[in-house]
């Protein structure tokens, strides 16, 4: 795989991954490399600097494990933003969900529990709902949610 740093004919940069430099040439010629921002398929490769993996770099085990740590880190923070601006309504939430999903109660961010079939039964429903991030046990010292009825 590899990594190209984009341009579009309107100044619009991006990237994008290709198979082998032979498939970029390939999509781009047939029109399929396209800019998200404009949906131009007028693009061309941009400068880029290579990658170069340098003395003392980390082992793919210690980059897995770095990776594995920034993802907790943002998985921690989208958590507790949803923690403090939606309201917690427990395991209420299947029946909450629809209330507000078929305007039977005012519009509000929520969140809470909610067994499989459950979730499951709102999806085909088209109730829009996401699971939230787990990370594992609260800090210490963090207060539960403010169960909201």
């Amino acid at each position: 795989m590899i990594k190209y740093a984009l341009k579009c004919d309107q100044g619009h940069g991006f990237e994008a991954w290709f198979r082998n430099s032979d498939a970029y040439d390939v999509e781009a010629d047939e029109g399929r490399v396209v800019c998200p921002v404009c949906g131009s398929t007028v693009v061309s490769k941009d400068i880029m600097a290579p990658a170069v993996a340098r003395s003392g770099a980390l082992s793919k085990h210690d980059r897995a494990a770095s990776i594995q740590k920034e993802i907790a880190k943002v998985a921690r923070k989208a958590r507790e933003r949803i923690e403090k601006t939606h309201d917690y309504v427990g395991d209420k939430f299947p029946e909450e969900a629809r209330r507000i999903y078929y305007g039977e109660t005012d519009e509000r961010l929520i969140y809470g529990e909610a067994k499989g079939e459950d979730v499951k039964a709102l999806v085909e429903e088209g109730v829009p709902v996401a699971p939230m991030p787990d990370v594992g046990p609260p800090a210490e010292g963090a207060k539960p949610p403010k169960k909201v009825n």
